[in-house]
């Protein structure tokens, strides 16, 4: 059965991981792999994380299932966190959420469920998008295309470009969006910009899939969610995918939620059952640990504000780094280099370097990036901003 399989291609990503971790030059730095780090290289448990799961372990009298949809606390605090406890979709019982294996579990039920009944939606994705976008939407059978988005010698989105093709899709079709930290360019719609692609939506009848992976390390827990909250405020019908690896760190224990909008109450109710089955069908159910660290954070007003103030931390600790390195880049490269860096949010940016010079940087310099010139900011410190910025001087 196997006999006439090749092996494929190394995943991009995880190909650089093994190369940095194969480099035994004292220099090397990883920009690269998407997570936060602090200064000293670590991807740390934050302080809410670890006092609640102690708090879980506690309490915790079981280890049954939780069923398909969840933890159903979890699902409802996390609706909250994201549209806010008044949100008119939320109080008037149209948003359902289901808890899923995180932000990529979420991405591939919603995917899914666009498929029930024999509909397969056309869905228009960024230019450039996050690389697993690709795999997890299309795996469910949906044809993906592209719609304008990212000037990459000015790091600036599109947006005139964007409106216009979106402006001609035909209604039925699918948009996924970014909710805030554009993964992998760091360019982030404007509260404006988001009031113009809404009523486009609304207009042309297309279902919009909001992807909101790192709610708080672009402008704030509530500003991060602007875009979410007027999507859901405009249009009948839309998908929320949900990741809580980043603004709670909890990588591993891979907890997102699926959020489905509807016209009526009666609507979302029938669309969380297909959820349910499809879950079902596919990862049975969904592990418990990570949701219930989140449940109690949320619910606890003492861990919800220490872990919003960590979240802040993070935060200013990325702008911080913004503006260093930004700083270094101007005396070492061109002004629009450095701006790109100073004006884009979130744990990524994509400078304009070539794919050659980012071998360069990886092969001479030792400093590890994709080929397509992302970066993750949290990657850097202010030990490594200097030698950061001559390395990409003497390549761009």
């Amino acid at each position: 059965m196997f006999e006439n399989l090749q092996a494929l291609p190394e995943d991009p990503i995880l190909g650089l991981m093994a190369a940095f971790r194969a480099d035994t030059a004292a220099t090397k730095i990883d920009l690269g792999v998407g997570v936060y780090k602090d200064e000293h290289g670590k991807t740390p448990v934050l302080r809410a994380v670890r006092a609640a799961e102690q708090a879980v372990l506690a309490d915790q009298q079981t280890k049954t299932y939780v069923g398909p949809a969840g933890n159903e606390q979890f699902n409802a605090l996390i609706a909250e966190l994201v549209l806010g406890s008044k949100h008119p979709a939320l109080t008037s019982g149209r948003v359902r959420a289901v808890q899923s294996p995180g932000g990529c579990g979420a991405l591939r039920l919603g995917a899914e469920l666009l498929t029930v009944g024999g509909a397969r939606p056309t869905v228009h994705v960024s230019d450039p998008t996050w690389a697993n976008h690709v795999p997890l939407l299309s795996g469910a059978g949906l044809q993906l295309e592209r719609y304008p988005y990212f000037e990459h010698r000015t790091g600036t989105v599109k947006f005139d470009a964007m409106l216009e093709r979106l402006s001609s899709l035909p209604a039925g079709d699918v948009v996924l969006l970014h909710g805030c930290c554009h993964n992998p360019t760091g360019a982030d719609l404007s509260i404006a910009q988001w009031r113009k692609i809404a009523d486009v939506l609304l207009q042309r009848r297309l279902v919009p899939y909001v992807d909101i992976a790192y709610q708080g390390l672009g402008e704030g827990i509530e500003a991060d969610a602007e875009g979410a909250r007027l999507i859901a405020a405009t249009v009948p019908e839309a998908l929320i995918a949900v990741s809580c690896s980043k603004n709670f760190g909890l990588y591993r224990e891979r907890v997102g939620a699926l959020m489905v909008l509807s016209e009526s109450g009666t609507q979302t109710n029938a669309a969380t059952s297909h959820l349910r089955k499809i879950a079902r069908g596919v990862w049975s159910m969904p592990p418990d640990h990570g949701a219930a660290i989140v449940a109690r954070i949320l619910s606890d007003t003492k861990l919800s504000e220490d872990w919003r103030n960590e979240v802040d931390a993070m935060r200013n600790r990325m702008l911080s780094l913004r503006s260093a390195l930004s700083a270094a880049l101007a005396k070492t490269c061109s002004a629009e280099m450095a701006s790109v860096i100073e004006k884009q949010r979130g744990m990524f940016s994509t400078i304009p370097v070539t794919p050659e010079a980012a071998d360069t940087l990886r092969q001479q310099h030792h400093i590890y990036m994709t080929r397509d010139g992302r970066i993750n900011i949290a990657g850097v410190s202010m030990e490594s901003i200097d030698y950061i910025a001559k390395a990409i001087g003497s390549v761009a």
